[in-house]
């Protein structure tokens, strides 16, 4: 099982501030990683497809992306 982030929601969420959606995103994915499950970062483009760019399969990873997406806050 992997857990898709979708960074264009992801961006969407930063400038709307909506911190509390975030965090859902950031524990839902932490949950999985603890899993020894990835987290797969993909980006969705306004024709409706989809392409993967990156995997995150340590919590060190993640938090470092966690703190990326938290900094523009």
């Amino acid at each position: 099982m992997e857990y898709e982030i979708n960074v264009t929601e992801v961006e969407e969420l930063q400038m709307t501030n909506n911190v509390a959606e975030l965090e859902q995103i950031f524990s839902k994915a932490k949950s999985i990683i603890v899993q020894g499950e990835t987290v797969v970062l993909l980006r969705k483009n306004t024709d409706g497809s989809t392409y993967k760019f990156d995997e995150i399969t340590t919590e060190t990873d993640l938090d470092n992306y966690k703190e990326t997406v938290f900094k523009y806050l």
